[in-house]
């Protein structure tokens, strides 16, 4: 909206045409979101607590959680308010990828939305089943591959790239190429949903991803440094920089509220969504195994869980204290404290490694 209105001043006043970089917009967009969470958070916050929309802690994990019980949650609808405001307004709305990851965001948020009303408001430990879930995430990500696959018009936007190998790329084939798109999306939700167990531990990890994205985004929508970096260039993905900005702001915004002791959590309705945000963006950059290194901490989570379960199943025996991988470093005796700040900072050194691959190739 603000682009469109920039725009139609630059024809007439020559400042304003800066807004065409997509560079300042996804800067004032991260500012934004920032601004827009700052204002609403505390009212927010105020009104879960009123109407006691409370967190329940699971009786069989560290003791030391029990006093987060009550605790508001479903504050991820916080965080999406401010990217869909933002993208709004410093988004180019002619660009169909921006309708894609902000559809794909707010369609994921709805399933997180409904699962944490059942907890929270209805009292049903269970929420939304679990095939339930499954079944409409399964069924946004095959739209949003099937809708990929078929507005592609150069090979670059269907093939798989190897990181760190230059040479090293794959075309893919309709099936296999939606394949990729549904785990990719669906499983990046579930690892930020999964790991989403303590204060602050998974919103920063998702703020840096997110930035790395952005950064991503904005190469591969260039043809000329998409060429000399010997990446896919992707006509319009630089857009993306601009939601991504959104989720940096509004991220680290939530964090203000969500750093230990957290004021309220982000619940399923923003775990999830963020988690859909950072695969389906991945996905059109042509950056999923880049995503893969950057967002270890998520994918290390959901692996701790698998083999947690897998290992009771089939010898009755836990690899772990305690799945996710989190809660076991808390069993043997890291604080909640400890456990954050140092995946954070495993992210912050996976992330440069991601980075690293737009020129070590």
């Amino acid at each position: 909206m603000l682009l469109a209105l920039t725009q139609w001043l630059a024809q007439d006043i020559r400042f304003f045409s800066v807004f065409n970089y997509i560079t300042l917009r996804t800067v004032m967009a991260a500012m934004t979101a920032l601004g827009i969470s700052f204002m609403v958070g505390p009212a927010m916050i105020r009104k879960l607590t009123a109407y006691k929309i409370g967190q329940s802690v699971r009786s069989d994990g560290p003791q030391t959680h029990l006093v987060k019980a009550g605790t508001p949650t479903m504050g991820g609808a916080l965080i999406l308010t401010s990217i869909g405001i933002t993208t709004l307004l410093w988004g180019d709305l002619h660009n169909h990828y921006v309708w894609v990851v902000l559809l794909t965001t707010l369609g994921f948020g709805v399933i997180g939305w409904i699962d944490d009303y059942r907890k929270v408001v209805h009292r049903n430990p269970k929420g939304l089943s679990a095939k339930a879930k499954m079944t409409w995430q399964s069924l946004i990500a095959l739209v949003v591959a099937v809708y990929l696959w078929k507005t592609s018009t150069l090979p670059a936007q269907t093939e798989l790239i190897v990181p760190f190998m230059k040479f090293f790329v794959f075309p893919l084939s309709a099936a296999t190429f939606i394949a990729v798109v549904y785990f990719v999306i669906v499983g990046t939700s579930n690892a930020v949903n999964l790991t989403d167990g303590l204060d602050g531990l998974a919103i920063m990890p998702t703020v840096m991803v997110a930035s790395a994205l952005a950064l991503f985004s904005y190469v591969a929508g260039n043809a000329v440094f998409a060429k000399y970096l010997g990446i896919p260039y992707i006509p319009g993905a630089g857009e993306l920089a601009v939601f991504c900005g959104g989720i940096a702001g509004a991220g680290l915004a939530f964090l203000w509220f969500n750093a230990y002791p957290a004021e309220v959590f982000m619940g399923d309705v923003g775990a999830l969504a963020l988690g859909a945000a950072l695969g389906v963006v991945a996905v059109i950059v042509r950056q999923e195994l880049v995503l893969f290194i950057m967002g270890g901490v998520f994918v290390v989570e959901t692996l701790s869980v698998v083999i947690q379960v897998a290992s009771f199943k089939l010898t009755g025996r836990r690899v772990f204290r305690m799945a996710p991988l989190h809660h076991h470093y808390e069993l043997k005796g890291w604080k909640e404290t400890q456990v954050v700040v140092r995946f954070w900072i495993i992210t912050m050194l996976l992330v440069l490694l991601g980075l690293a691959t737009l020129k070590l190739r």
